[in-house]
């Protein structure tokens, strides 16, 4: 069983990011942490029901990691490319207590296990051996905490909830078949689009408004 964990938006920079944010949802969001191990950084946002939002980025001021970073940031031609053509809202990750499994069924999809932070870790997950995002971000991450709950007490709650989230696919019979077989809970809701997209209505204290 998958679950919806977060929404990410992933951004050439990090003020890029918080801006796009902000005009989209009229938030602040907040500072959340730096990824020492994966030479990125975050703002996180609570959206109800243990979902979150996170805005990520490669990290300038970080080592390099010495392994691919996730979520595609090794490619800073490609994250500035999308996010020129307004596909900023780029992917999402799905939380499991079975990360093993799923990886021996579909690992050519979600890529190798991977421990983190390195030196003691704490959760694993998934990233193809290129750091791409799975199936170009049609596929979600895969995270897996070990049986502990993501804290939720870090995340900044500023009344934003979301209400939906979907997903513009050229093929999206083949991706519903692809999310039943993973048994996911709350996956996007997926509509024929020429390309791949996130949308998400997100309900915030003056009113709803929509991420892309």
């Amino acid at each position: 069983m998958l679950k919806l964990d977060h929404i990410t938006v992933i951004a050439p920079s990090l003020a890029e990011g918080v801006l796009h944010v902000r005009n989209c949802l009229d938030l602040d969001i907040p500072f959340g942490q730096r990824h020492a191990y994966m030479g990125t950084h975050n703002h996180l946002l609570q959206l109800g029901d243990t979902v979150y939002l996170e805005i990520v980025a490669l990290d300038p001021e970080a080592d390099a990691p010495g392994r691919p970073r996730w979520f595609g940031l090794d490619d800073q031609d490609q994250v500035r490319s999308d996010w020129d053509e307004g596909r900023r809202l780029r992917g999402w990750v799905a939380r499991t207590d079975m990360i093993d499994s799923i990886i021996a069924r579909r690992g050519e999809i979600f890529g190798a296990k991977v421990a983190l932070p390195a030196a003691d870790p704490s959760f694993d997950f998934t990233i193809p051996n290129d750091g791409s995002l799975p199936l170009d971000g049609a596929a979600p991450s895969i995270i897996d905490r070990r049986g502990k709950p993501r804290s939720m007490a870090a995340i900044a709650d500023l009344g934003a909830r979301l209400t939906s989230f979907t997903l513009e696919h050229p093929e999206p019979v083949a991706l519903e078949t692809l999310y039943r077989a993973l048994t996911i809970d709350r996956p996007p809701d997926i509509v024929r689009g020429s390309k791949l997209r996130y949308r998400a209505r997100i309900e915030t204290p003056g009113g709803p408004r929509e991420l892309t």
